[in-house]
């Protein structure tokens, strides 16, 4: 028994020393970092007795960003900040993850999704940490401020949602320095100023910018967009509309451009949209009569051209558009328009055409409102046309007879 005890005891002085040296010399070993409340796993060693610093995990820097994220949040009147608690941020409500790979058994924050929290704060820098979400929604709050420049650290975002918010400022061009956004929805905030050039050279499929307070000429570049869907309505814009608009990606099925500030004349390359379903120009100022190249728009189903100062007659290839389930003239000068328009009404289609200057028709416009037609003498650039237009060789004529020069 005596002798046994003393093996015991001089092995463990044995492993004391051994690990002792071990803690000071140059060699490999795995350690566990904590800080901020979260852990840290750091592969190496260092010289002497100096640690080599540790590898942050995707999840404590999650958990470091979403607890200073939390912090800059005021208001939580739904509650949803009290799951944000310990680390681990995968049990949060509105924080999504997902495995990070077959080869690492880590999760990682994959998706923020707050919509409708009516939580009150500001964003701040540090969610630029989280590299791996796909999406960040938070529609319906009331955050405020503007978007950190550090967001174009969010390298695999593709779906970025502000809209009905407090935010305010400039156009966040960070937004454009955002590698992989697809989906761009900035709605029902405050910003303010000119848009930058870049949104429509960008690859974004969804344009979202209706409802805020910007202002200037909508840019040129509005042709290079590959979008399917763009909303500027309810701005400040003026000026006309691009001539460019037109030779846009083919697949655009809905622009909205209503209650805003322009004049001059819709583009004649408005009929290239072969895929467009939705087209409203309403409350503007635009003037001259409709491009006969509306025509082609084969798949439209609501065009609405109301509250302008158009004027011609409405024309009868518009009204036969087959798909058309609402045309509203409402409110402009037009002075008239043939059987096909009427033979809406029994398509079960609306047509609106109150309030112009169509003679014999009900809930027109007072004949001395009709005496000065705005903008009669506008020259809109028309496709010069010996033969009955034919909607495929619209590219053509329009590529040659579209030049700076010539655009309204």
């Amino acid at each position: 028994m005596g002798k046994s005890w003393l093996l015991l005891l001089a092995f463990i002085i044995v492993f004391q020393i051994i690990s002792n040296e071990a803690a000071i010399t140059v060699g490999g070993g795995i350690g566990i970092g904590i800080g901020n409340g979260g852990g840290g796993v750091w592969i190496g060693g260092g010289i002497g007795n100096t640690p080599t610093p540790p590898l942050v995990s995707k999840l404590s820097g999650a958990y470091t960003a979403l607890q200073a994220w939390k912090a800059a949040i005021t208001d939580d009147p739904l509650g949803i900040l009290k799951t944000w608690v310990g680390s681990d941020v995968c049990s949060y409500k509105g924080v999504f993850c997902a495995m990070n790979s077959e080869a690492e058994a880590e999760p990682l924050v994959a998706g923020i999704d707050l919509n409708h929290a009516n939580l009150q704060g500001v964003l701040v820098s540090e969610l630029s940490v989280l590299a791996d979400i796909s999406i960040l929604h938070l529609n319906s709050n009331r955050f405020s401020g503007t978007v950190p420049d550090t967001f174009s650290g969010l390298s695999s975002l593709q779906e970025l949602d502000l809209s009905n918010n407090q935010f305010s400022g400039c156009f966040p061009t960070v937004t454009l320095y955002i590698p992989n956004l697809v989906y761009l929805d900035l709605r029902f905030n405050s910003f303010s100023g000119p848009v930058p050039r870049d949104v429509f050279n960008k690859g974004l499929d969804a344009i979202f910018l209706n409802n805020n307070q910007f202002e200037g000429e909508i840019p040129q570049t509005l042709g290079n967009s590959p979008a399917s869907v763009i909303n500027l309505a309810n701005n400040k814009f003026s000026g006309n509309i691009p001539a460019s608009f037109g030779f846009m990606n083919s697949k655009l099925k809905e622009i909205l451009l209503l209650n805003n500030q322009l004049t001059g004349c819709i583009p004649e390359g408005v009929g290239l949209f072969s895929e467009m379903q939705v087209l409203d120009v309403s409350h503007n100022s635009l003037m001259g009569h409709l491009p006969d190249t509306i025509s082609c728009l084969s798949d439209i189903e609501v065009l609405n051209l109301a509250h302008n100062q158009l004027s011609g007659e409405v024309p009868d290839l518009v009204c036969s558009l087959r798909n058309l389930m609402n045309l509203t003239v409402a409110y402009n000068f037009f002075s008239g328009f043939s059987q096909e328009c009427a033979k809406l009404f029994s398509r079960n289609a609306g047509f609106d055409f109150s309030l112009n200057c169509i003679p014999g028709r009900d809930m027109q416009r007072p004949q001395p409102e009709c005496s000065v037609i705005p903008g009669s003498g506008l020259s809109c650039l028309r496709i010069p046309a010996a033969q009955p237009l034919v909607c495929g060789t619209l590219v053509g004529n329009l590529k040659a007879n579209l030049t700076p020069s010539s655009s309204p």
